[in-house]
């Protein structure tokens, strides 16, 4: 246990330093106070002796069981859910659930996710973490791998674990046979691109990597610097460039980490993938991208700066918010693969929430989520990134409320691409199942130093991939 907070505390202090360092989008916190409470609480009354006839009425009765059922507490919830729609529907659940059951309070703080990484990790040895909060898959295996959180089998159960996608539930599934994590919603790493600059330099929707690079790099020379054809993010400060490496890797069926769960970034697909993106770098971004985190990367994309983009159907709402006149040319297809055929291992988000282990009411923690769910609270939601977050629940994504929506209706095309790769998918470098060293890879920033270090000291890849591939074991080692 010490092993592991020790690890934890060094990836905080690496965080907190590259956070100094780096601009944030995340910014301060916004703490939102909201009373909550649960209509099905665990807790049983037990039978009270039978009393005499002249003690009260049924009545009176019954309102005293009901007291007595009812949660009753404060719990912290934290969340990454910094957008306006999705913040404000959050916020509309726990009032709701607050107003049904007035002896609860949800005290809610939002946080970038980079900042909530932080936060957890450094508040862990204090116990200065939350009640419940949302993770990202990677998150969880340490959070696991820590005994920071609960499993919650019996919640899923609760809900009906028939009702969720099989692969999400897995992903959360540790070793010891135990779920800790409820997913909420996924999204697929696809490649995004434009259909008019396609038509505009009579190039086909690339299916192979070479291809990709020729439309690219036309499309760069071809606008002069006005847009470019892939910008590729470098930046320390998130996890952009191992997403980008991982989806090269995993195009040719091929993970970050082998089965044994060792790094992998030494071998002939990796080598020749950070090659790839070094000369895409070189030769279709802007010299800035070596500093892109996720939302630079994305805005190039939304501004229609960018021909191609990876990422997932929240790009369509990015587009919508920043240049709408170009909605109706923006489309995604497979990820490239290395000969153009077969399916690639995509990179699938299966977002969830967690319940602390230190929390003093898990049970209202539970009741939330489970009353989440509930198609009132949980649709809007969804429909608050349409395409973007993809359903938990089966049922809901045949649900006409759910598909009453005009952005899903026009972007049929893309919700089917996404669709299929959840279907076979993982989160990064889990491949052969959920393990701390996947969070570790995702969340060091090792791969994004390597690629600063060979574009900006001109260190050779073989030398930087094995350099980086010993600090990785090194740290893997160490949470063991």
């Amino acid at each position: 246990m010490k092993r592991k907070l020790s690890l934890l505390l060094m990836t905080a202090l690496l965080a907190t330093t590259l956070a100094a360092c780096t601009s944030s989008s995340g910014g301060d916190a916004s703490t939102t106070p909201a009373e909550t409470s649960n209509a099905a609480s665990e807790e049983k009354t037990q039978e009270a002796d039978e009393a005499p006839a002249d003690t009260g009425t049924t009545q009176e009765a019954e309102v005293a069981e009901t007291e007595a059922d009812e949660l009753e507490g404060e719990i912290t919830f934290w969340h990454s859910f910094t957008q306006g729609p999705r913040m404000e529907n959050i916020q509309a659940a726990a009032e709701a659930f607050m107003t049904d059951h007035p002896k609860v309070k949800i005290n809610i703080e939002t946080y970038s996710w980079g900042d909530f990484y932080t936060k957890w990790t450094t508040g862990l040895a204090s116990g200065n973490v939350p009640d419940m909060s949302t993770a990202r898959a990677g998150e969880v295996v340490e959070m696991i791998n820590a005994d920071a959180i609960l499993p919650l089998d019996d919640l899923i159960d609760s809900i009906g674990r028939a009702r969720f996608y099989e692969s999400p539930i897995q992903e959360m599934t540790y070793s010891d046979g135990n779920c800790y994590a409820v997913p909420i919603y996924s999204h697929a790493f696809v490649m995004w691109y434009r259909k008019d600059l396609l038509e505009k330099y009579n190039l086909e929707v690339p299916k192979t990597w070479d291809e990709f690079n020729e439309a690219a790099t036309a499309i760069t020379q071809g606008e002069n610097g006005e847009v470019y054809g892939c910008s590729v993010p470098m930046g320390t400060n998130d996890l952009y460039a191992t997403c980008f490496l991982d989806t090269y890797v995993g195009s040719n069926r091929e993970s970050l980490i082998t089965q044994d769960r060792k790094p992998n970034l030494t071998s002939p697909t990796a080598l020749e993938g950070i090659q790839y993106w070094v000369d895409m770098y070189k030769n279709n971004s802007p010299a800035d991208s070596i500093n892109f985190n996720t939302l630079d990367q994305a805005t190039l994309y939304y501004q229609g700066k960018n021909a191609f983009d990876f990422n997932s159907g929240f790009h369509i709402s990015g587009v919508e918010a920043n240049t709408p006149e170009l909605l109706d040319y923006i489309d995604c297809a497979p990820v490239p693969t290395i000969n153009g055929d077969g399916n690639p291992d995509y990179i699938v988000n299966n977002m969830p929430m967690v319940v602390w282990k230190n929390s003093a009411h898990p049970e209202i923690c539970k009741a939330f989520i489970e009353y989440f769910y509930e198609p009132d609270n949980y649709i809007p939601f969804l429909h608050s990134v349409p395409v973007g977050m993809m359903p938990a629940l089966k049922e809901i994504t045949n649900d006409p409320a759910f598909l009453n929506n005009d952005t899903i209706k026009k972007y049929q095309n893309a919700m089917e691409t996404i669709s299929d790769a959840l279907s076979h998918g993982t989160y990064i470098a889990m491949e052969y199942g959920p393990c701390v060293e996947a969070g570790i890879l995702a969340n060091q920033r090792v791969i994004e130093n390597m690629f600063q270090d060979i574009v900006l000291n001109g260190t050779p890849v073989e030398e930087a991939a094995q350099a980086a591939e010993e600090q990785l074991l090194e740290l893997f080692s160490a949470a063991e």
